[in-house]
């Protein structure tokens, strides 16, 4: 006759050898490619970190939704692409920059647009809260899930109806020469701008929500809904905070992003599933976790296509990074940092 906690045990010590055998690999994978190229290796290393910080910035406002309502909002990544398709048009349409403007008009203007796209998107999604998902609070999850794959598709469609299929861009504001260089590795001072919009944006958040009355609100309402409104705390209120911080970091995200890349109207769709998996792979709810995930799926993205020892090369990313999430999802579905639940997230 079986016993059940000898099951359970065999299984966990099988699943934990071979986490071991994998992290192995990796690690051997690793070390051997930078014998072959230390220098591209901290190179494509740059690379990982930039990308892993804009995957922070989106995989934040999955995490903070997830974390208060338990609601995958999947319309955060088209959120995440259309706020950066409104940002281009505001740069180049509205304010007229150009690579010719003076460095004061340029960081004035980038600042500018910044501010205006984050309140504009943090008012798209407290819209998209109030609209689609307040009146599904106590329905089944599969209700609300639904919901917002529907929204999902409705944001993207509006963006195509808006912007059509062609890719938009604004100019090289930001050189892609290095500003300094270390034992052979450049710092791009595109890789530093990143670095001073992100982090402080990251620092703001992680002071609000530790130190503010507001974020205190938002805590409580995420570990316990009813208890909070016994309490006295407004819990409508609190979820559209919710809602306006993830817009806002969407937006944030998109316009980084757009110094960097090309984007179109369903750019939001892969990055944000990308984003999610970091989410997931960190313990969605958990935002340390977010960002942790995000830096991992950064660098792993990096290094599978900029690296040339035995690597599966770019064609293989989405795999790589989606085998990563199912492998999450059945083997340690609370994630890196987050605690496992009756649920198991």
């Amino acid at each position: 006759m079986n016993n059940p906690v000898f099951d359970r045990i065999r299984r966990s010590s099988a699943v934990a050898l071979l986490s071991y055998v994998v992290v192995a690999i990796v690690l051997v994978w690793l070390i051997g490619n930078f014998v072959q190229g230390p220098r591209e290796f901290f190179q494509v290393g740059l690379i990982g970190l930039t990308n892993g910080l804009i995957f922070g910035l989106v995989a934040l406002g999955y995490t903070l939704v997830y974390g208060i309502l338990q609601l995958i909002n999947f319309a955060h990544g088209d959120v995440f692409a259309l706020s950066g398709l409104v940002a281009s048009t505001m740069i180049v349409s509205v304010l007229g920059l150009d690579i010719d403007a003076s460095v004061p008009l340029i960081i004035g203007g980038m600042l500018l647009t910044l501010a205006v796209m984050m309140a504009l998107f943090a008012t798209v999604n407290v819209t998209i809260e109030l609209v689609a998902y307040r009146r599904l609070r106590q329905a089944p999850r599969l209700a609300a899930l639904i919901t917002a794959v529907g929204m999902s598709f409705i944001v993207q469609n509006i963006a195509l109806a808006i912007y059509d299929v062609n890719f938009r861009s604004v100019p090289n504001f930001i050189p892609r020469s290095d500003a300094f260089e270390i034992a052979g590795v450049g710092f791009g001072w595109n890789k530093i701008a990143i670095v001073l919009i992100v982090v402080p944006v990251l620092a703001a958040l992680t002071w609000f929500v530790t130190s503010t009355r507001q974020g205190k609100a938002m805590r409580a309402v995420a570990q316990d809904r009813e208890a909070a409104a016994m309490m006295g705390i407004n819990v409508n209120r609190t979820i559209s905070v919710t809602f306006a911080l993830a817009g806002s970091l969407a937006a944030a995200a998109a316009i980084v992003y757009l110094l960097q890349f090309n984007m179109r109207y369903d750019t939001g769709f892969e990055l944000g599933l990308i984003a999610f998996t970091a989410a997931v792979l960190g313990g969605i709810g958990n935002l340390t976790g977010a960002v942790l995930g995000a830096m991992c799926i950064g660098f792993i993205q990096a290094f599978n296509e900029g690296l040339t020892w035995y690597t599966p090369g770019s064609d293989w990313t989405r795999s790589i990074v989606f085998g990563i999430l199912i492998a999450i999802l059945v083997f340690r579905p609370e994630g890196l940092l987050g605690e496992r639940t009756p649920e198991g997230a």
